[in-house]
């Protein structure tokens, strides 16, 4: 490798086939004993869709995460092939709304949200690459009757009816994706991503695979606002990324996946979404997207949502197993018939070593018919509302061991707390609509979880330092 001039700085193509790189295993959040993978070589180590990308950037379907990204997974080559694998589970006891028994949303369950993912990938001449992925899910079995209790959560529906207070299983099949990047030059790729199911380009990383929330077992209530269609039976996503900038634009399914977790839906390409990310630091992942989503409700097929989501990710770390990880998320619906709703998550994730410290703030604005609950008039006369719904979660993990080795699956014990801030009307008893009449929420709901969870581990890949992705020019 030449020598390089003060102030030039590495591409990631370059750091692939850079011989004699050995920097601190601490430097960067990914735990890889070169020695102990013999087989593993830098060459092809880079982000899905590019070839002068880092690894770390790699977000969920095309999105983008910093370059300081920590990475939990599993790593080897095969011949040309490049194979990755990561995934989480819980096995959890949850408690929602614990401090107002025989009131809506009072609800226990054991439960394990779960998910696995495998990536294959291998560069195509002097300037292709594809890529391959897997997603699966075993949601429908250990996430029964429409899915596990998650106080005012809504979105898709269960034997007809909506799903209220309730998060929904992901399909078995999760994802199932291919992509072909060409790369131009070092600053310039032409990808296409095709997904079935798959992610368009709407939103941040879905909250499944954002470090920010690794954590926290429960999806966000902002869910449907900001990355609910990172299960889509149906994706083409086409994109041109210059230097550190990328633009995309998708074509997809609008509806969202049914109540049959095993089976792929119909792929109709009736929805449009548009996407720009920008990270212009190592630390830093800004993204803007809008979407036009036709009828995304099974029980409400009439109506469309316009969705607009703006999201600010970030992510530093420093020695051994330390980082910060945060994300800002802004999402709009606009739905035919209805109040625009915003919905603003803000999220962090400490990681001291052993110990994590975490924390979710949501402000979610939800009407009357999603929540099935009118607050005036009656029943024959109902008014709608929209509610403001503010939830604040601190929680805080240890982890306790790596099973099977320094390489096996990390275990990790771990608990939180949720507080609801809800208007009066929320409280008391409503009219009800057609699936609930009963008694209000209470005053000042709570919510409780602890858990075991596995992961896939930690990695740390020598020759590639997050100060080294951070200051890369792209």
């Amino acid at each position: 490798m030449e020598d390089m001039k003060p102030g030039e700085t590495m591409k990631a193509g370059e750091m692939q086939h850079a011989p004699g790189m050995d920097m601190p295993a601490g430097d960067h959040a990914m735990h890889m004993d070169m020695a102990q993978d013999s087989g593993m070589a830098m060459s092809g180590m880079s982000h899905a869709l590019s070839r002068n990308l880092p690894m770390s950037r790699n977000g969920s379907g095309t999105s983008w995460h910093p370059d300081q990204t920590p990475m939990y997974m599993w790593m080897q080559h095969k011949g040309p092939w490049m194979l990755m694998y990561h995934g989480a589970a819980y096995a959890r006891y949850t408690s929602q709304n614990f401090n107002n028994r025989n009131r809506r949303g009072h609800d226990n369950a054991f439960d394990g949200p779960n998910w696995a993912m495998a990536m294959a990938q291998r560069e195509v001449g002097a300037r292709g690459l594809l890529n391959l992925s897997l997603m699966v899910s075993l949601d429908p079995l250990t996430e029964t009757n429409g899915g596990y209790p998650l106080l005012f959560q809504t979105g898709e529906s269960y034997k007809g009816q909506p799903l209220i207070d309730r998060q929904h299983p992901h399909d078995l099949i999760s994802g199932l994706s291919a992509s072909y990047t060409h790369a131009v030059n070092d600053d310039v790729d032409l990808s296409l991503y095709l997904g079935y199911p798959g992610e368009p380009a709407i939103g941040p990383v879905a909250f499944m695979h954002r470090i920010s929330a690794m954590p926290n077992p429960d999806a966000p209530l902002s869910h449907h606002w900001t990355d609910a269609t990172h299960i889509t039976f149906g994706v083409a996503t086409v994109g041109v990324r210059y230097k550190q900038f990328k633009l995309e634009g998708s074509n997809f399914t609008g509806r969202e996946p049914d109540q049959y977790r095993y089976d792929f839906d119909r792929p109709r390409a009736d929805s449009w979404a548009g996407r720009l990310n920008w990270n212009p630091t190592g630390s830093l992942a800004l993204q803007v997207s809008r979407a036009f989503i036709k009828s995304p409700e099974d029980l409400h097929p009439e109506e469309n949502v316009t969705r607009t989501t703006a999201s600010v990710l970030h992510s530093s770390s420093w020695g051994e197993r330390h980082y910060l990880a945060s994300a800002l998320v802004w999402g709009l619906n606009e739905g035919t018939g209805h109040h625009a709703e915003h919905a603003v998550l803000a999220e962090t994730n400490l990681t001291l070593g052993r110990p994590t410290f975490y924390g979710r703030y949501e402000f979610v604005q939800k009407d009357s018919e999603e929540l099935e609950f009118y607050s005036a008039g009656s029943t024959d006369n109902l008014v709608s509302s929209v509610y403001n719904i503010n939830a604040l979660t601190l929680g805080a993990s240890y982890r306790l061991t790596s099973l099977g080795g320094a390489r096996g699956p990390e275990l990790s014990v771990g608990g939180q707390l949720t507080g609801y801030f809800i208007p009066n009307a929320l409280q008391v008893s409503p009219y009800g609509g057609a699936t609930y009449a009963g008694p209000g929420y209470g005053k000042l709901p709570l919510s409780a979880s602890v858990y075991l969870r596995l992961t896939a581990p930690w990695m740390s890949m020598k020759g590639m330092s997050a100060k080294g992705m951070g200051n890369m020019k792209m």
